[in-house]
């Protein structure tokens, strides 16, 4: 599997950049995971719109989903794709994706998207892709995290959430772990994210093999946010880059 960062910036973009977004590929298959802010753009870069097979929301805050209606804009205004692309997401999403179109915007949003509400423990298939939601802990809103196989590898993406356990099995044995990693040990913490530390101690509390901070302030240093992590957690660490390539593998 490749890994394309679209936008890993913590809840706001900083100057040039995006919030949370990444392209899952495999064998021609392309995953949007969460759509940020700027994330639609970039995604264009390296596919077409018509050439996205689904789209994963982690939760519905708008750092994590709002181009998706960019995209849907271009599929149905542009074109650029035929009804029905696949969205995954928690059960609470969809009314809260309602309130940012019209009445009569709703409907063709149904009928461009299919939407498919998605519990703690659910596991559905997109292509290649073999998807495992996991409940995260991220008050005011139902979140989840995705852990995804293709090819024998494994990715697990925290979306947004606290330490939980769910978190730590999420990222069993994964190939890469992607985790949010809002805060530094310097900054003021809440229990619904996560700082580098902690990102880094859930890491290896699950054996993870790898770990990529991502959800970062931008207003922080990530290579402080590296340094934190790797003092709690053995194998590789590097912060996201908007832009680059990660290959995923067993």
């Amino acid at each position: 599997m490749e890994l394309t960062i679209l936008g890993s910036s913590g809840t706001w973009p900083g100057p040039g950049r995006a919030t949370c977004g990444y392209l899952l590929s495999h064998e021609g298959a392309h995953l949007w995971i969460d759509a940020g802010a700027g994330t639609f753009s970039r995604l264009q870069r390296w596919i077409r719109v018509d050439q996205i097979t689904g789209i994963v929301i982690s939760h519905g805050h708008p750092d994590h989903f709002s181009d998706m209606l960019m995209c849907f804009y271009a599929r149905r205004y542009g074109g650029l794709g035929d009804p029905g692309l696949p969205v995954f997401s928690p059960p609470d999403f969809t009314d809260k994706a309602a309130l940012l179109v019209a009445e009569e915007g709703m409907k063709v949003l149904l009928e461009d998207f299919a939407f498919t509400p998605v519990h703690d423990g659910d596991a559905f298939t997109i292509g290649p892709f073999v998807v495992t939601a996991f409940e995260m802990a991220h008050v005011g809103v139902e979140a989840l995290g995705y852990r995804i196989e293709a090819g024998g590898a494994t990715l697990a993406y925290s979306g947004d959430g606290g330490p939980s356990a769910n978190l730590i099995e999420l990222a069993r044995d994964a190939d890469l772990f992607l985790c949010e990693a809002t805060y530094q040990d310097a900054n003021s913490k809440f229990p619904f994210h996560l700082s580098a530390r902690q990102a880094g101690e859930a890491a290896a509390k699950a054996g993870a093999k790898r770990l990529l901070l991502t959800h970062i302030v931008p207003t922080l240093d990530p290579m402080v946010s590296v340094e934190e992590a790797s003092q709690v957690f053995d194998g590789p660490v590097s912060a996201a880059e908007e832009g680059s390539v990660v290959e995923i593998g067993p």
